[in-house]
């Protein structure tokens, strides 16, 4: 396979040469700029073999880098050949830097124009010029010239989601986006994030593996008409009717046409989510170009109470399959006979059983001992390990619901664990807690919720390499800005009332495991006994039981309990009536109270219950 890899690398360089640049830079991502692509896009997997669903390359003709985040750096090297790529963490080091280091004077570096944000091809251009390099757009891509059997751009149908799932009508929401548009004196706006468009339209489809989304591009007026840029064959009549009369659709192949005939209108272009190319042919039109954000962006992250209540119906169907499959891995499990595929294989079999299931949210995260140390392992058939008796598994997987997405990660103990896993689980636990029971005044930014929930890593002198928390769209992208629990960025945007997010403290031993608690949460109004100051809080809304066997309920204070109490009763009231009685009783026993005794306990909690359907 290496030799696959290298003449993959060889023919990428010959077609730099053609294209007339001495090195050319590449992203993770498609013409839309999604985390997650389809098989087409997978450019950089298909060149270098990584599979992580971030990172960039950087050819030159005679040397290579990849660079990745914390999430990948263990996983990058299993993938990709050391001997023809350098490794390069983010954010210690940046592709600008690198090539400033490693290109000639005067060297041209190309990019593709369709699959880099604007902005940072600016950023970019300007940073290499003071080195007389040379930052040149291209409409052709390496890659592309090479790879003969690249995947077609997949056709699946698009199909409209009900209201009483999006809780507003895409008229409404269009009616938002044009008053926008007149307010800030704009003729019309581009759209590319295939995620606005879906929340936007209220259309939903299946081009992405892990995310119901369509490949399309849109465009909005101030006169309220708007443009859909789709393939034909994914709309049939009743889907282009729930659009309504005052939408054009097109094929998407005419997206990039259309702008070049906006010549004199004023037009919206978000820099850091739209292409390059999307500039230069407006620029070429004859448009003048504002730079605002996506109207989008802001209006589906702050949930409407509709999206609220269906995330909080998707975690109760997705908690009855997550509780189901923690108690056959836990009787499954210590019979060694259990790998990473297959026990991933069997939760996404467990949420299959729900009709209202319609994919993962991503591919699980499957990983026992030394690979639950890279957080965003995920197995193959090459890497497949078993989880044994004495084993720490991490699982972290999700679900696509009508009524929202779901992202949870669970940490178990295969046998008897030692206190030095129990003791870094606690301590990560405490940090869960952390968050969870978070009080903030309006205005709080994300880095400072990140900063207070690593309390207590830091206070034992460990550290999470991955940030704390992520924005969740509702059934869509996983992963969702514009607020994320991590270091702080520029321009940050606070914490409001209506967004969903993730909190998932962890803590890694290279080559040891690793141990990840995640737990969606909502932002909700809160008081405080004696507070002044209006003040927002957390809704957990994930629903399943910790590992006990990994607790060391000494470590925990007094609240610290109180809150895993509360949130493990929540969790048997909310499940049982759905669960078997075997289930049950196993629920019953891993939500008691941490220091009660399990007989008083289940005193008053009856089991062998029938399992209830969860009424939607």
């Amino acid at each position: 396979m290496e030799d696959v890899y290298a003449d993959r690398l060889s023919r990428f360089r010959a077609n730099m040469r053609m294209l007339g640049v001495d090195g050319f830079v590449l992203e993770i991502g498609d013409e839309h700029l999604s985390e997650y692509v389809a098989p087409h896009a997978e450019r950089i997997a298909w060149l270098t073999g990584f599979a992580g669903s971030a990172g960039k390359i950087v050819v030159l003709i005679d040397r290579a880098a990849i660079f990745v985040d914390g999430r990948y750096t263990g996983l990058v090297r299993q993938q990709v050949d050391a001997g023809k790529w350098a490794f390069v963490d983010e954010p210690a080091g940046s592709v600008t830097q690198w090539i400033r280091m490693n290109a000639a004077c005067g060297a041209r570096i190309g990019y593709d124009a369709r699959l880099l944000p604007h902005a940072r091809a600016v950023s970019m251009a300007e940073a290499l010029r003071e080195d007389g390099c040379e930052f040149v757009g291209l409409t052709n891509n390496p890659v592309d010239l090479s790879w003969s059997d690249q995947p077609t751009r997949p056709s699946g149908k698009a199909f409209a989601l009900s209201v009483a799932y999006s809780g507003k009508t895409t008229s409404q929401k269009r009616q938002d986006v044009t008053d926008w548009l007149n307010t800030n004196k704009l003729d019309a706006c581009v759209l590319v994030a295939l995620d606005s468009i879906a929340w936007l339209l209220n259309l939903r489809g299946s081009d992405l593996a892990t995310a119901p989304l369509n490949y399309g591009f849109a465009l909005c007026y101030a006169d309220g008409g708007a443009e859909l840029f789709i393939d034909l064959e994914k709309v049939d009549e009743p889907t282009v009717r729930s659009l309504g009369d005052d939408m054009n659709i097109a094929a998407y192949g005419a997206f990039y046409g259309r702008l070049s005939e906006l010549e004199g209108l004023t037009v919206a272009a978000d820099p850091n989510r739209s292409p390059a190319a999307v500039y230069r042919a407006l620029e070429n039109a004859g448009a003048v170009i504002k730079p605002l954000r996506d109207p989008i962006v802001m209006a589906k992250a702050i949930k409407n109470p509709v999206e609220i209540d269906g995330f909080r119906n998707a975690h109760l169907l997705d908690g009855v399959s997550l509780t189901s499959f923690l108690h056959w891995f836990a009787r499954e499990a210590p019979k060694g006979q259990l790998t990473e595929l297959a026990a991933a294989a069997k939760l996404t079999a467990f949420r299959q059983q729900c009709e209202d299931l319609k994919g993962i949210s991503f591919t699980p995260i499957s990983a026992v001992d030394g690979n639950a140390a890279m957080p965003h392992y995920s197995p193959t058939k090459a890497t497949d390990t078993a989880i044994g008796p004495g084993s720490i598994y991490l699982i972290d997987s999700g679900g696509q619901y009508l009524s929202g997405t779901t992202d949870v990660t669970r940490t178990l103990a295969v046998g008897t664990p030692s206190n030095d896993v129990r003791a870094r689980f606690t301590q990560v636990l405490k940090a869960h807690v952390v968050l969870a029971r978070a009080r903030f005044p309006h205005g709080t930014l994300g880095s400072q919720i990140d900063a207070i929930t690593r309390a207590p890593l830091w206070d034992v002198g460990i550290e999470c390499t991955h940030g704390i928390g992520h924005g969740v769209g509702h059934f869509s992208n996983v992963h969702e800005g514009p607020v994320y629990l991590a270091k702080p960025r520029p321009n940050e945007d606070a914490l409001s009332r209506g967004m969903v997010l993730s909190n998932e403290p962890g803590y890694y031993e290279a080559g040891k495991f690793g141990i990840r608690i995640e737990n969606l949460v909502v932002v909700v109004d809160a008081t405080v006994n004696g507070g002044t100051t209006p003040t927002l809080g957390f809704e957990t809304l994930t629903l399943a039981p910790f590992d006990r066997a990994l607790i060391i309920a000494d470590m925990l204070d007094r609240r610290e309990i109180d809150w895993i109490d509360e949130y493990h009763a929540m969790v048997w009231e909310r499940l049982s009536p759905h669960l078997c009685a075997e289930v049950q009783r196993w629920l019953r026993r891993e939500t008691r109270p941490l220091h009660a005794d399990l007989h008083d306990a289940s005193a008053d909690c009856p089991v062998d219950q029938p399992a209830q359907p969860i009424s939607i």
